[in-house]
């Protein structure tokens, strides 16, 4: 039991929290740092490698790691009913499960727009509506995560209906805020950039540019580095504490300045511009 300044004024050892996608790049780190503040975990991923590696990894600790996907209602009920008949309490739920392909949307086809609705913002949708009565009858109150992305914040060019379901999370956190502040339950997002997961390289893969060099780094990056898992689940662990008690509704942005920056980049040699030097 920790027994610092942040411990204590976290509050986090001994609650429960719910992380959905919680064996990959991200989620991992969400979940490790999670438990190494005493929260009790429940993860579903589908990838049944990294649940068992995640299991292993967490040895100790009093976790709940199951494989399933968390777009089919009956893995995400199960997951909830194992955490009431384990815990019989929830004080945080964090969404982290997305995904996306590149394409323009003149390509795209309603079966694939479904599955990235699917993907990206009905499960959101539905682990709020599981996670909400159980957070309410503890009558604590608690937090909802939700891992974003800087395309719900700017264009994104071959990835439109990604985009757009990302900004419906968001919008959909902010009004879910309102309603739950009563309550003393918080709705925030946390809208990472370029973190460079397995997930990332294998979109990379597909076209995306992947920033590679130093100098691409620092040109894209007004913090010239890449962001790092910890740098997400940081701002996580801070948003499921007791130090955001006061913070609903909103978003934190783990990006190096992308966000801020919106366009200007700074080249090698010349500086800031929002247009390539000497054109």
């Amino acid at each position: 039991m920790a027994h610092d300044w942040f411990g204590s004024r976290a509050a986090l050892d001994g609650t429960v929290a719910v992380i959905t996608g919680g064996a990959g790049g991200l989620g991992s780190a969400i979940v490790h740092d999670l438990a190494a503040n005493g929260v009790r975990t429940a993860v579903l991923d589908r990838d049944a490698k990294a649940v068992r590696a995640l299991e292993d990894e967490l040895a100790g600790h009093d976790t709940l790691v199951r494989t399933g996907d968390v777009r089919e209602e009956g893995a995400l009920q199960a997951l909830f009913e194992a955490v009431d008949a384990r815990w019989g309490r929830l004080d945080t739920l964090v969404n982290v499960v997305g995904g996306t392909f590149r394409a323009p949307f003149t390509e795209t086809r309603p079966r694939g727009w479904d599955a990235l609705i699917r993907t990206n913002l009905t499960h959101v949708l539905h682990a709020c509506s599981l996670a909400v009565p159980r957070i309410r009858a503890g009558g604590r109150g608690g937090s909802i995560v939700n891992v974003s992305t800087i395309e719900a914040h700017r264009a994104a060019p071959g990835f439109a209906v990604y985009a757009a379901a990302k900004a419906a999370v968001e919008q959909f956190a902010r009004t879910l805020a309102v309603e739950l502040a009563p309550d003393g339950i918080r709705v925030n997002n946390v809208a990472p950039d370029y973190v460079p997961t397995p997930s990332l390289r294998r979109l990379a893969g597909e076209g995306a540019a992947p920033l590679t060099t130093p100098e691409a780094l620092a040109t894209a990056i007004p913090m010239a580095r890449a962001g790092r898992p910890e740098d997400v689940s940081g701002c996580v662990v801070f948003l499921a504490s007791a130090l955001a008690s006061y913070v609903t509704g909103t978003t934190l942005h783990p990006d190096g300045g992308t966000y801020a920056s919106s366009g200007w980049f700074n080249w090698p040699g010349t500086g800031w511009a929002n247009h390539v030097p000497g054109m």
